[in-house]
C-alpha cells in the first residue's frame, strides 16, 4: 500500500513537472549556415504553449521566420526574410535583425560628444544608418538559452569594441527575446559602457500579417498613439521640429488603413519611412501601436518604453528581394521600429541617447499577436 501512495505522488509530481515544462515553452537548435572562417551558425526555434514558433539566428540576431495563428488557427509565418543565412550575409534590407549601435540614421556621419568630433561610416548616401558598415545585424552574438515562466527565452551578448565602426566606447550589450503562453514577442535591450557614446537599439522585422509571401500590406489598419512625429529632409534626416500629426498623412491615432492617405508622400520611393513622437513620453510600459489584417484576423499590438516609433512602409523593396520561396515587392511588409529619435547626438532639442559609464540603458517592447 505504502510502495502504492508513493507511486501515485510520482506519478503527479512528473505531471506538474511536465505541465511546468510546457508553460515554461520549449526551444529547439538548428544549424542555419556557415560564415567567414567556416563559423557554423545556429537557428533558436522557440515554441510557447500554443504552437506559436519564432526562429532566430545568433548572426545577427535575426528572426527569420515568426508562425502565428490566424483568426481560424491556421499558421503563417508573419516576417519577411531568406531560407538560408548566405542570402542574409551577401545583401538584406536588414530583414528581421537586431540593429545597433545606433537605429536609424546620423546626419553625414558624424557627430559631437563631450567637445570630441566622431566620424562614422556614410552608408546611406551621405549619412550613417543602422550601426555602419558592420553594425550589430552583421555581428555573431554569444547565445544562451533560459526558461521562464511564461515561455523561452534567448539571451544574446555582444560586446563592441571601442572605435568599432567610429563610436567612442567598449559597449557591452545584452538582448533578451522571450516567446511568452501570451503570444507575445518581447525584447528586452540592455548596455553599458566604459566611456561616453551614444546608443540607440532596435529591432527591423518586416511584418505582413497576412503572411509574408502575401503581397501588399496596404489594405492592413495601422494606428499609433502618438500626436507628433518629426518631419524629415530629402535624406530623411529630421529638420529637428516636432509637428502635429492632426490633418496630415501621418495622423494614425485611429486605426486606418495603410494605403488610405500613401499617395500623399511624394517623391522617390514614396511612402512612410517617419519617426513618431509616442504619447508615452514618461517612458512608463504602454501600448503604442496596432496593426490589424482584416482578411486573416490577425491583431499585433506593440508596447513599449520607448519614446518613438519608426514606421517604414517597406518603400526600397523591389523584385531583387527573393526569399522563403516568395519575391518581396514595394510594400509588401512593413517596420515598427521602437527606439529614440533619428540624429538625436545632433538635435539637442530631442531626447538623449548619451550613455556613461555607470549609467545602464534599458528598454522593452512587446510585440503581441491576437485574433479578432
Amino acid at each position: 500500500m505504502k510502495l502504492k501512495s508513493l507511486l501515485i505522488v510520482a506519478v503527479i509530481a512528473l505531471i506538474a513537472l511536465t505541465g511546468c515544462m510546457q508553460n515554461q515553452g520549449k526551444y529547439s537548435i538548428e544549424e542555419f549556415g556557415k560564415i567567414r572562417g567556416g563559423k557554423f551558425i545556429h537557428l533558436y526555434v522557440l515554441e510557447n504553449a500554443n504552437g506559436m514558433i519564432v526562429k532566430i539566428s545568433e548572426y545577427g540576431g535575426i528572426v527569420t521566420e515568426l508562425h502565428v495563428p490566424d483568426r481560424d488557427g491556421n499558421m503563417a509565418d508573419v516576417v519577411l526574410g531568406y531560407e538560408n543565412l548566405d542570402k542574409y550575409v551577401e545583401a538584406t534590407p536588414y530583414f528581421g535583425a537586431l540593429i545597433g549601435r545606433y537605429g536609424n540614421r546620423i546626419a553625414k556621419g558624424k557627430f559631437t560628444l563631450d567637445g570630441k568630433e566622431y566620424t562614422l561610416a556614410t552608408n546611406n548616401d551621405e549619412n550613417h544608418l543602422h550601426g555602419g558598415d558592420v553594425g550589430f545585424d552583421k555581428v555573431v552574438w554569444d547565445t544562451r538559452t533560459k526558461e521562464t515562466e511564461n515561455g523561452a527565452s534567448l539571451v544574446l551578448t555582444y560586446v563592441s569594441k571601442d572605435g568599432e565602426e567610429g563610436y567612442p566606447g567598449n559597449l557591452t550589450c545584452k538582448v533578451i527575446y522571450t516567446l511568452t503562453n501570451d503570444n507575445e514577442l518581447k525584447i528586452k535591450y540592455e548596455a553599458t559602457t566604459d566611456a561616453p557614446t551614444v546608443v540607440n537599439l532596435t529591432h527591423h522585422s518586416y511584418f505582413n500579417l497576412a503572411g509574408h509571401d502575401s503581397g501588399t500590406i496596404l489594405d492592413q489598419e495601422l494606428m499609433i498613439d502618438a500626436d507628433k512625429y518629426t518631419p524629415v529632409d530629402a535624406g530623411l534626416i529630421p529638420t529637428g521640429e516636432l509637428a502635429p500629426v492632426e490633418g496630415t498623412p501621418m495622423d494614425f491615432r485611429t486605426p486606418i488603413k495603410i494605403g488610405a492617405r500613401i499617395a500623399q508622400l511624394t517623391g522617390d520611393p514614396g511612402g512612410y519611412d517617419h519617426n513618431w513622437v509616442l504619447n508615452n513620453s514618461d517612458g512608463k510600459y504602454a501600448k503604442v501601436a496596432s496593426l490589424y489584417d482584416p482578411e486573416s484576423g490577425r491583431l499585433m499590438e506593440i508596447f513599449t518604453t520607448e519614446l518613438g516609433l519608426q514606421f517604414y512602409s517597406g518603400n526600397f523593396l523591389d523584385s531583387s528581394n527573393k526569399g522563403k520561396g516568395a519575391t518581396y515587392n514595394k510594400h509588401n511588409g512593413l517596420c515598427l521600429e521602437t527606439q529614440h529619435f533619428p540624429d538625436s547626438p545632433n538635435q539637442p532639442q530631442f531626447p538623449s541617447t548619451v550613455l556613461r559609464p555607470g549609467q545602464t540603458y534599458t528598454y522593452e517592447t512587446a510585440y503581441k499577436f491576437s485574433t479578432k
